[in-house]
C-alpha cells in the first residue's frame, strides 16, 4: 500500500496531459516518454544515488545526457548519463535515482512527476 497523498495538482496533470488518450502500457509509456522528452532541459547536472548490494546509498554527481531510448522506456523511464568528465563513458540510470542540481521549473516539475508516478506505484 501507498502511503503517499494524492497531489491533485499533479493528478490532473498526468490524466490530461501525459496519459491523455493512453488506452494501453505501451501508450501510457510513450506519453511519459514525451512528456519527459519535450519538457526537461537536457544535459543537466544531477546526484545520481544507487543502492549497493550491501544496502549502502551510493550518490555519484553525473550529468543527465538525454533519454534513453523508446525501446528502454518501455517498462521504466531511463536516461543517458556520464560521470562529469567523462561523456565518452555513458550508461543508463533510472529517471527515479536521480535528484536533478538546479534545474529549471520545468525539468523540475517533470521529474518530480515521474517520481510521484513512481511512488503512487502507478504502473504503465
Amino acid at each position: 500500500m501507498v502511503n503517499k497523498e494524492l497531489d491533485p495538482i499533479r493528478e490532473n496533470r498526468i490524466v490530461y496531459e501525459i496519459v491523455v488518450d493512453a488506452y494501453d502500457e505501451a501508450e501510457r509509456a510513450m506519453g511519459w516518454y514525451c512528456h519527459l522528452q519535450d519538457k526537461i532541459s537536457f544535459p543537466f547536472l544531477g546526484i545520481w544515488k544507487k543502492t549497493n548490494k550491501t544496502g549502502t546509498i551510493i550518490a555519484k554527481e553525473i550529468e543527465v545526457l538525454g533519454m534513453a531510448s523508446e525501446e528502454d522506456c518501455e517498462s521504466n523511464m531511463y536516461v543517458e548519463v556520464a560521470y562529469i568528465g567523462d561523456k565518452d563513458d555513458t550508461f543508463t540510470a533510472k529517471l527515479s535515482d536521480i535528484e536533478a542540481i538546479n534545474p529549471d521549473a520545468d525539468t523540475e516539475e517533470a521529474i518530480a512527476d515521474w517520481k510521484y508516478w513512481v511512488d503512487m506505484d502507478y504502473g504503465f
